[in-house]
Protein backbone atom coordinates (compact mmCIF):
# COMPACT_ATOMS: atom_id res chain seq x y z
CA UNK A 1 0.00 0.00 0.00
CA UNK A 2 1.11 3.58 -1.03
CA UNK A 3 1.77 5.87 2.03
CA UNK A 4 0.19 9.01 1.48
CA UNK A 5 0.44 10.44 5.26
CA UNK A 6 3.53 10.87 6.94
CA UNK A 7 3.00 11.43 10.79
CA UNK A 8 5.76 14.05 13.26
CA UNK A 9 5.43 15.17 16.48
CA UNK A 10 6.05 13.46 20.52
CA UNK A 11 9.90 13.65 19.46
CA UNK A 12 9.30 10.91 16.54
CA UNK A 13 8.52 11.13 12.63
CA UNK A 14 7.87 9.07 9.88
CA UNK A 15 10.05 11.82 7.65
CA UNK A 16 13.07 13.49 7.36
CA UNK A 17 14.37 17.09 6.28
CA UNK A 18 15.73 15.62 2.55
CA UNK A 19 12.19 14.64 1.92
CA UNK A 20 10.90 17.94 0.39
CA UNK A 21 9.96 16.28 -2.93
CA UNK A 22 7.35 14.29 -0.87
CA UNK A 23 6.41 15.78 2.10
CA UNK A 24 7.31 19.50 0.91
CA UNK A 25 9.26 22.31 2.58
CA UNK A 26 7.27 22.86 5.43
CA UNK A 27 6.32 19.01 6.27
CA UNK A 28 9.75 17.69 5.69
CA UNK A 29 11.15 20.64 8.01
CA UNK A 30 8.36 19.86 10.85
CA UNK A 31 9.58 16.05 10.65
CA UNK A 32 12.92 17.11 11.05
CA UNK A 33 12.05 19.56 13.99
CA UNK A 34 10.40 16.52 15.59
CA UNK A 35 13.12 14.16 15.66
CA UNK A 36 15.81 16.25 16.68
CA UNK A 37 13.53 17.04 20.12
CA UNK A 38 12.42 20.40 19.44
CA UNK A 39 8.73 21.23 20.49
CA UNK A 40 6.68 20.84 17.57
CA UNK A 41 2.41 20.13 17.70
CA UNK A 42 1.94 17.21 16.98
CA UNK A 43 0.67 16.47 12.94
CA UNK A 44 0.82 14.65 9.82
CA UNK A 45 1.46 15.73 6.28
CA UNK A 46 -0.27 14.77 2.84
CA UNK A 47 2.14 14.44 0.23
CA UNK A 48 2.76 16.32 -2.81
CA UNK A 49 2.29 13.08 -5.02
CA UNK A 50 -1.74 13.27 -3.38
CA UNK A 51 -1.97 16.68 -4.95
CA UNK A 52 -0.42 15.38 -8.23
CA UNK A 53 -3.19 12.38 -8.18
CA UNK A 54 -6.19 14.86 -6.93
CA UNK A 55 -5.55 16.86 -10.38
CA UNK A 56 -4.67 14.03 -12.45
CA UNK A 57 -8.07 12.25 -11.34
CA UNK A 58 -10.33 15.33 -11.65
CA UNK A 59 -10.20 16.34 -8.18
CA UNK A 60 -10.51 13.01 -6.15
CA UNK A 61 -8.17 10.96 -3.96
CA UNK A 62 -6.37 7.94 -3.34
CA UNK A 63 -8.93 5.17 -2.26
CA UNK A 64 -6.78 4.60 0.95
CA UNK A 65 -6.16 8.47 1.55
CA UNK A 66 -9.24 8.50 4.08
CA UNK A 67 -8.32 5.53 6.15
CA UNK A 68 -4.49 6.83 6.33
CA UNK A 69 -5.98 10.00 7.46
CA UNK A 70 -7.89 9.03 10.54
CA UNK A 71 -5.47 6.55 11.43
CA UNK A 72 -3.30 10.31 11.69
CA UNK A 73 -5.87 12.12 13.32
CA UNK A 74 -6.39 9.41 15.92
CA UNK A 75 -2.41 9.68 16.82
CA UNK A 76 -2.58 13.62 17.04
CA UNK A 77 -5.48 13.04 19.39
CA UNK A 78 -3.69 10.59 21.35
CA UNK A 79 0.12 12.92 21.67
CA UNK A 80 -2.18 15.81 22.16
CA UNK A 81 -4.81 14.50 24.78
CA UNK A 82 -7.51 15.83 22.91
CA UNK A 83 -10.44 14.74 20.90
CA UNK A 84 -11.55 15.97 17.57
CA UNK A 85 -14.97 17.06 17.73
CA UNK A 86 -15.48 16.85 21.43
CA UNK A 87 -17.82 18.50 23.48
CA UNK A 88 -15.38 18.43 26.74
CA UNK A 89 -11.83 18.88 25.28
CA UNK A 90 -12.01 19.60 21.64
CA UNK A 91 -8.46 19.47 19.47
CA UNK A 92 -8.27 21.81 17.14
CA UNK A 93 -6.14 22.17 13.83
CA UNK A 94 -4.19 24.04 11.43
CA UNK A 95 -4.68 23.46 7.88
CA UNK A 96 -1.36 24.20 5.91
CA UNK A 97 0.19 24.33 2.22
CA UNK A 98 4.09 22.95 1.73
CA UNK A 99 5.41 23.08 -1.39
CA UNK A 100 8.88 21.47 -2.00
CA UNK A 101 10.21 25.15 -2.95
CA UNK A 102 9.17 27.70 -0.72
CA UNK A 103 6.19 29.94 -2.23
CA UNK A 104 5.40 32.74 1.06
CA UNK A 105 1.80 33.57 0.86
CA UNK A 106 0.87 32.21 -2.22
CA UNK A 107 -1.44 29.26 -0.79
CA UNK A 108 -3.95 28.81 1.70
CA UNK A 109 -4.05 28.33 5.16
CA UNK A 110 -7.31 27.40 7.64
CA UNK A 111 -6.75 27.99 11.26
CA UNK A 112 -8.86 27.25 14.17
CA UNK A 113 -10.36 24.36 12.06
CA UNK A 114 -12.59 22.16 14.27
CA UNK A 115 -14.76 24.71 16.11
CA UNK A 116 -18.40 24.86 16.17
CA UNK A 117 -21.30 25.88 18.39
CA UNK A 118 -20.40 22.87 21.00
CA UNK A 119 -16.72 23.03 20.40
CA UNK A 120 -16.45 26.55 21.11
CA UNK A 121 -18.61 26.22 24.24
CA UNK A 122 -15.58 23.32 25.42
CA UNK A 123 -13.21 25.56 24.54
CA UNK A 124 -14.57 28.65 26.30
CA UNK A 125 -14.87 26.59 29.24
CA UNK A 126 -11.24 25.09 29.35
CA UNK A 127 -9.76 27.65 28.88
CA UNK A 128 -11.72 30.33 31.55
CA UNK A 129 -12.25 32.76 28.21
CA UNK A 130 -15.07 33.46 26.37
CA UNK A 131 -14.08 36.28 24.61
CA UNK A 132 -10.94 34.05 23.76
CA UNK A 133 -13.06 31.24 22.64
CA UNK A 134 -15.76 33.70 20.52
CA UNK A 135 -12.74 35.35 18.89
CA UNK A 136 -11.44 32.03 17.54
CA UNK A 137 -14.10 31.21 16.02
CA UNK A 138 -14.78 34.01 14.46
CA UNK A 139 -11.72 34.17 12.75
CA UNK A 140 -12.46 30.31 11.46
CA UNK A 141 -15.82 31.18 10.00
CA UNK A 142 -14.37 34.39 8.20
CA UNK A 143 -11.06 32.40 6.75
CA UNK A 144 -12.89 29.10 6.00
CA UNK A 145 -15.32 30.82 4.22
CA UNK A 146 -12.85 32.57 2.70
CA UNK A 147 -10.78 30.01 1.64
CA UNK A 148 -13.21 26.80 1.29
CA UNK A 149 -16.52 28.63 0.24
CA UNK A 150 -15.22 31.87 -1.44
CA UNK A 151 -17.13 34.37 0.00
CA UNK A 152 -15.46 37.80 0.01
CA UNK A 153 -13.29 38.82 2.67
CA UNK A 154 -14.96 41.96 2.16
CA UNK A 155 -18.43 40.75 3.71
CA UNK A 156 -17.21 40.06 6.69
CA UNK A 157 -14.87 43.08 7.33
CA UNK A 158 -17.54 45.07 7.33
CA UNK A 159 -19.60 43.09 9.87
CA UNK A 160 -16.60 43.56 11.77
CA UNK A 161 -16.43 47.24 11.37
CA UNK A 162 -20.00 47.73 12.21
CA UNK A 163 -19.07 45.66 15.48
CA UNK A 164 -16.34 48.06 16.17
CA UNK A 165 -19.02 50.71 15.57
CA UNK A 166 -21.64 49.67 18.19
CA UNK A 167 -19.40 48.64 21.03
CA UNK A 168 -17.51 52.27 20.51
CA UNK A 169 -14.03 51.26 19.68
CA UNK A 170 -11.24 51.02 16.40
CA UNK A 171 -9.42 47.91 17.24
CA UNK A 172 -10.45 44.38 17.27
CA UNK A 173 -9.09 43.43 20.38
CA UNK A 174 -11.48 45.99 22.02
CA UNK A 175 -14.36 43.46 21.40
CA UNK A 176 -16.01 42.14 24.36
CA UNK A 177 -17.06 38.17 23.87
CA UNK A 178 -20.98 38.71 23.69
CA UNK A 179 -20.11 41.43 20.77
CA UNK A 180 -17.60 38.29 18.67
CA UNK A 181 -20.83 36.16 19.88
CA UNK A 182 -22.57 37.72 18.03
CA UNK A 183 -20.18 38.31 15.46
CA UNK A 184 -20.22 34.73 14.61
CA UNK A 185 -24.07 34.46 14.10
CA UNK A 186 -23.86 37.47 11.51
CA UNK A 187 -21.04 35.68 9.90
CA UNK A 188 -22.79 32.68 9.47
CA UNK A 189 -26.10 34.27 8.77
CA UNK A 190 -23.59 36.31 5.59
CA UNK A 191 -22.91 32.52 4.93
CA UNK A 192 -26.40 31.45 3.91
CA UNK A 193 -27.26 34.49 2.07
CA UNK A 194 -23.87 34.17 -0.37
CA UNK A 195 -24.03 30.53 -1.13
CA UNK A 196 -28.06 29.77 0.22
CA UNK A 197 -26.48 26.94 2.59
CA UNK A 198 -25.58 27.13 6.27
CA UNK A 199 -21.81 27.20 7.37
CA UNK A 200 -20.71 23.29 8.10
CA UNK A 201 -20.31 22.18 11.45
CA UNK A 202 -18.95 18.62 11.02
CA UNK A 203 -15.06 19.25 12.10
CA UNK A 204 -14.47 15.90 9.44
CA UNK A 205 -16.64 17.70 6.51
CA UNK A 206 -14.52 21.35 7.88
CA UNK A 207 -10.75 19.17 7.16
CA UNK A 208 -12.09 17.89 4.30
CA UNK A 209 -13.29 20.91 2.79
CA UNK A 210 -9.81 22.80 4.02
CA UNK A 211 -8.04 19.72 2.83
CA UNK A 212 -9.49 20.54 -0.81
CA UNK A 213 -9.07 24.45 -0.75
CA UNK A 214 -5.22 24.21 -0.10
CA UNK A 215 -4.74 21.43 -3.09
CA UNK A 216 -6.66 23.62 -5.34
CA UNK A 217 -4.79 26.40 -3.99
CA UNK A 218 -1.35 25.03 -6.22
CA UNK A 219 -3.35 26.27 -9.30
CA UNK A 220 -4.76 29.62 -8.00
CA UNK A 221 -3.55 32.71 -10.18
CA UNK A 222 -0.97 34.08 -7.50
CA UNK A 223 0.85 30.67 -6.82
CA UNK A 224 0.58 30.43 -10.93
CA UNK A 225 2.20 33.60 -11.31
CA UNK A 226 4.79 32.85 -8.87
CA UNK A 227 5.95 29.79 -10.57
CA UNK A 228 6.11 31.31 -13.57
CA UNK A 229 8.33 33.83 -11.97
CA UNK A 230 10.29 31.38 -10.11
CA UNK A 231 10.40 28.38 -12.46
CA UNK A 232 8.79 26.39 -10.45
CA UNK A 233 7.10 23.63 -12.19
CA UNK A 234 3.48 23.00 -11.90
CA UNK A 235 4.24 19.12 -11.83
CA UNK A 236 5.96 19.14 -8.50
CA UNK A 237 2.79 19.63 -6.39
CA UNK A 238 2.65 20.99 -2.85
CA UNK A 239 2.09 18.89 0.38
CA UNK A 240 -0.96 19.75 3.10
CA UNK A 241 0.22 20.17 6.54
CA UNK A 242 -2.76 19.23 9.29
CA UNK A 243 -1.69 20.09 12.58
CA UNK A 244 -2.57 20.87 16.79
CA UNK A 245 -3.87 24.04 17.22
CA UNK A 246 -1.61 25.91 19.85
CA UNK A 247 -2.94 29.41 20.35
CA UNK A 248 -0.66 32.74 20.90
CA UNK A 249 -3.47 34.62 22.04
CA UNK A 250 -4.99 33.13 25.26
CA UNK A 251 -3.49 36.19 27.18
CA UNK A 252 -0.70 37.99 28.74
CA UNK A 253 1.06 35.02 29.15
CA UNK A 254 0.74 33.49 25.40
CA UNK A 255 2.20 35.16 22.14
CA UNK A 256 3.31 34.47 18.47
CA UNK A 257 6.25 35.30 16.58
CA UNK A 258 8.85 35.52 13.59
CA UNK A 259 12.30 35.16 13.45
CA UNK A 260 15.63 35.13 11.86
CA UNK A 261 18.32 33.40 13.12
CA UNK A 262 20.55 35.99 11.60
CA UNK A 263 19.89 39.87 10.29
CA UNK A 264 18.43 38.99 6.79
CA UNK A 265 19.48 42.40 5.64
CA UNK A 266 22.59 43.30 6.71
CA UNK A 267 23.59 39.54 7.46
CA UNK A 268 24.55 40.56 11.43
CA UNK A 269 24.75 37.77 13.90
CA UNK A 270 21.95 39.09 15.41
CA UNK A 271 18.90 37.18 16.60
CA UNK A 272 16.02 39.54 14.13
CA UNK A 273 12.37 39.41 14.76
CA UNK A 274 8.85 40.32 15.77
CA UNK A 275 6.42 39.27 17.95
CA UNK A 276 2.95 40.06 19.74
CA UNK A 277 1.38 39.14 22.60
CA UNK A 278 -2.06 37.39 23.07
CA UNK A 279 -2.19 37.49 19.39
CA UNK A 280 -2.20 34.69 16.72
CA UNK A 281 -0.17 34.32 13.54
CA UNK A 282 -1.91 36.16 11.12
CA UNK A 283 -1.82 39.14 13.30
CA UNK A 284 1.95 39.51 13.01
CA UNK A 285 1.74 40.18 9.24
CA UNK A 286 -1.45 42.03 9.30
CA UNK A 287 -0.48 45.27 10.06
CA UNK A 288 -3.44 45.73 12.85
CA UNK A 289 -1.17 45.90 15.92
CA UNK A 290 2.31 47.34 16.19
CA UNK A 291 4.63 44.41 16.84
CA UNK A 292 7.21 43.95 19.24
CA UNK A 293 11.23 43.40 18.78
CA UNK A 294 12.99 40.28 20.05
CA UNK A 295 15.88 41.42 21.78
CA UNK A 296 16.72 44.43 23.87
CA UNK A 297 19.37 45.80 20.99
CA UNK A 298 16.80 45.58 18.64
CA UNK A 299 14.27 47.76 20.31
CA UNK A 300 16.59 50.53 21.71
CA UNK A 301 17.96 50.27 17.63
CA UNK A 302 14.45 51.12 16.12
CA UNK A 303 13.72 53.72 18.72
CA UNK A 304 10.41 51.57 20.38
CA UNK A 305 8.83 51.88 23.78
CA UNK A 306 7.33 48.65 23.54
CA UNK A 307 8.89 45.70 25.65
CA UNK A 308 11.07 43.10 23.58
CA UNK A 309 10.32 39.58 24.09
CA UNK A 310 14.29 39.20 26.34
CA UNK A 311 12.51 41.68 28.80
CA UNK A 312 8.38 40.25 28.66
CA UNK A 313 9.48 36.56 29.07
CA UNK A 314 13.02 36.19 29.48
CA UNK A 315 12.60 32.31 30.35
CA UNK A 316 11.03 32.04 26.67
CA UNK A 317 13.72 34.05 24.80
CA UNK A 318 16.48 32.28 26.36
CA UNK A 319 14.79 28.92 24.56
CA UNK A 320 14.50 30.53 21.55
CA UNK A 321 17.84 31.86 21.79
CA UNK A 322 18.84 28.16 22.50
CA UNK A 323 17.14 26.78 19.41
CA UNK A 324 18.14 29.50 17.18
CA UNK A 325 21.86 28.05 17.81
CA UNK A 326 20.13 24.10 17.48
CA UNK A 327 18.46 25.07 14.03
CA UNK A 328 21.48 26.68 12.96
CA UNK A 329 23.88 24.06 13.70
CA UNK A 330 21.50 21.40 12.17
CA UNK A 331 20.79 23.18 9.01
CA UNK A 332 24.16 25.03 8.79
CA UNK A 333 22.62 27.96 7.06
CA UNK A 334 20.53 31.34 8.33
CA UNK A 335 16.85 29.88 9.26
CA UNK A 336 13.76 31.67 8.94
CA UNK A 337 11.60 30.74 11.97
CA UNK A 338 7.87 30.70 13.06
CA UNK A 339 6.87 30.05 17.04
CA UNK A 340 3.95 30.33 18.98
CA UNK A 341 3.84 30.63 22.85
CA UNK A 342 1.14 29.14 24.93
CA UNK A 343 0.44 29.55 28.42
CA UNK A 344 4.25 30.14 28.84
CA UNK A 345 5.47 27.45 26.73
CA UNK A 346 7.35 27.79 23.39
CA UNK A 347 6.08 25.75 20.57
CA UNK A 348 8.51 25.93 17.20
CA UNK A 349 5.82 26.15 13.98
CA UNK A 350 8.05 26.41 10.92
CA UNK A 351 11.54 26.86 9.68
CA UNK A 352 13.12 27.06 6.67
CA UNK A 353 16.25 28.43 4.90
CA UNK A 354 15.49 32.18 5.18
CA UNK A 355 15.15 34.62 2.13
CA UNK A 356 18.20 37.74 2.71
CA UNK A 357 19.38 40.26 0.55
CA UNK A 358 22.82 40.61 -1.51
CA UNK A 359 24.89 42.58 0.98
CA UNK A 360 23.36 40.03 3.69
CA UNK A 361 24.12 36.80 1.78
CA UNK A 362 27.79 37.19 1.31
CA UNK A 363 28.64 38.62 4.82
CA UNK A 364 26.40 35.32 6.09
CA UNK A 365 28.65 32.93 3.73
CA UNK A 366 31.83 34.44 5.59
CA UNK A 367 30.92 34.51 8.98
CA UNK A 368 29.80 31.27 8.70
CA UNK A 369 32.49 29.83 6.94
CA UNK A 370 34.51 31.65 9.91
CA UNK A 371 32.84 30.01 12.55
CA UNK A 372 33.11 26.96 10.98
CA UNK A 373 29.75 25.81 10.57
CA UNK A 374 30.57 25.35 6.59
CA UNK A 375 33.40 25.40 4.39
CA UNK A 376 34.59 27.94 2.70
CA UNK A 377 33.70 25.92 -1.20
CA UNK A 378 30.13 25.60 0.79
CA UNK A 379 30.53 29.68 1.33
CA UNK A 380 31.63 30.46 -2.67
CA UNK A 381 28.70 27.68 -3.53
CA UNK A 382 26.18 30.04 -1.85
CA UNK A 383 26.92 33.15 -3.96
CA UNK A 384 24.59 32.75 -6.43
CA UNK A 385 24.78 34.56 -9.96
CA UNK A 386 21.76 36.93 -9.06
CA UNK A 387 22.68 37.67 -5.94
CA UNK A 388 25.82 39.04 -7.26
CA UNK A 389 23.92 41.30 -9.53
CA UNK A 390 21.80 42.41 -6.76
CA UNK A 391 24.86 43.66 -5.67
CA UNK A 392 26.25 45.30 -8.46
CA UNK A 393 22.20 47.66 -8.75
CA UNK A 394 22.68 51.04 -8.78
CA UNK A 395 22.26 53.29 -5.37
CA UNK A 396 21.84 56.51 -4.08
CA UNK A 397 25.29 58.35 -2.78
CA UNK A 398 24.65 58.53 0.32
CA UNK A 399 26.25 62.02 0.37
CA UNK A 400 23.76 63.12 -1.79
CA UNK A 401 21.12 66.00 -0.74
CA UNK A 402 17.69 64.51 -0.98
CA UNK A 403 14.34 65.98 -0.32
CA UNK A 404 12.41 62.94 1.53
CA UNK A 405 8.37 63.29 0.86
CA UNK A 406 7.43 60.22 2.31
CA UNK A 407 9.10 56.91 4.10
CA UNK A 408 8.18 53.21 3.71
CA UNK A 409 9.90 49.70 3.94
CA UNK A 410 12.01 49.21 0.62
CA UNK A 411 11.58 45.81 -1.18
CA UNK A 412 13.58 45.79 -4.00
CA UNK A 413 17.79 46.25 -4.35
CA UNK A 414 19.23 49.04 -4.63
CA UNK A 415 17.81 52.60 -6.01
CA UNK A 416 15.20 52.99 -8.72
CA UNK A 417 12.93 55.36 -10.34
CA UNK A 418 9.67 55.93 -11.86
CA UNK A 419 6.02 56.97 -11.56
CA UNK A 420 4.20 55.81 -8.54
CA UNK A 421 1.52 53.85 -8.71
CA UNK A 422 -0.76 52.47 -5.99
CA UNK A 423 -2.27 48.88 -7.54
CA UNK A 424 -0.50 46.29 -8.92
CA UNK A 425 -2.66 45.79 -11.91
CA UNK A 426 -2.35 49.57 -12.69
CA UNK A 427 1.71 48.92 -12.40
CA UNK A 428 1.29 46.33 -14.79
CA UNK A 429 -0.32 48.32 -17.49
CA UNK A 430 1.69 50.94 -17.47
CA UNK A 431 4.98 48.73 -17.36
CA UNK A 432 3.15 47.21 -20.66
CA UNK A 433 3.25 50.40 -22.21
CA UNK A 434 6.72 50.94 -21.74
CA UNK A 435 6.64 53.59 -18.52
CA UNK A 436 8.64 52.69 -15.43
CA UNK A 437 6.98 52.85 -12.49
CA UNK A 438 7.03 52.34 -8.64
CA UNK A 439 4.76 50.25 -6.78
CA UNK A 440 3.57 51.57 -3.01
CA UNK A 441 1.00 50.12 -1.25
CA UNK A 442 -0.21 50.49 2.36
CA UNK A 443 0.53 46.96 3.17
CA UNK A 444 1.98 43.74 1.41
CA UNK A 445 -0.06 41.27 0.21
CA UNK A 446 0.59 38.10 -2.03
CA UNK A 447 -1.59 39.10 -4.82
CA UNK A 448 0.15 41.49 -5.80
CA UNK A 449 2.44 39.66 -6.72
CA UNK A 450 2.14 40.52 -10.73
CA UNK A 451 2.47 44.17 -9.89
CA UNK A 452 5.89 43.55 -7.90
CA UNK A 453 7.81 41.92 -10.83
CA UNK A 454 6.62 44.46 -13.22
CA UNK A 455 8.12 47.32 -11.16
CA UNK A 456 11.51 48.13 -11.05
CA UNK A 457 10.99 49.07 -7.42
CA UNK A 458 8.52 48.78 -5.08
CA UNK A 459 7.93 50.09 -1.53
CA UNK A 460 5.24 49.72 1.33
CA UNK A 461 4.28 50.94 4.71
CA UNK A 462 1.34 53.78 5.96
Amino acid sequence: MVQWVYNFGAGAADGRAEMKNLLGGKGANLAEMASIGLPVPPGFTLTTEVCTRFYEDKCTYPTELKGQVAKALARVEERSGQKFGDATNPLLLSVRSGARASMPGMMDTVLNLGLNDWTVAALAKRSGDRRFAYDSYRRFVQMYSDVVLGIELSHFEKLLERAKQRRGVKQDHELVAEDLEKLVMDYKARVHVEIGMDFPEDPHEQLWGAVGAVFNSWMNQRAKTYRQLHDIPESWGTAVNVQAMVFGNMGSDCATGVAFTRNPSNGANDFYGEFLVNAQGEDVVAGIRTPQELTIKARKSHGSDLPSLEEVMPNIFRELCTMRQQLETHYKDMQDIEFTIQQNKLYMLQTRTGKRTAHAALQIAVDMANEGLISKSQALMRLKPELIDQLLHPTLDPKAKKQVIAKGLPASPGAAAGKVVFSADEAVRRAKDGEKVLLVRIETSPDDIHGLHAAPGSVWGP
